[in-house]
């Protein structure tokens, strides 16, 4: 899935998004902890994998490896 940051919080490390659909999903520190990064702009372009229950687990700058 993608999608564009809306919030996010470098001291939680946490945030939300706005899926392409206009659905706003939200992502914890361990998603974001996982993908590696250490910043996220608001408007920013990401790619989310999630788990089979719908969680975010992961959250990917497309194109970034």
């Amino acid at each position: 899935m993608q999608g564009t940051i809306a919030t996010f919080d470098t001291e939680t490390r946490s945030g939300t998004l706005l899926l392409d659909d206009g659905t706003r999903l939200s992502f914890g520190a361990e998603a974001f902890q996982r993908s590696g990064l250490r910043l996220l702009r608001l408007g920013q372009r990401v790619t989310v994998e999630s788990d089979a229950t719908g969680v975010i687990w992961r959250v990917l700058i497309p194109g970034v490896a």
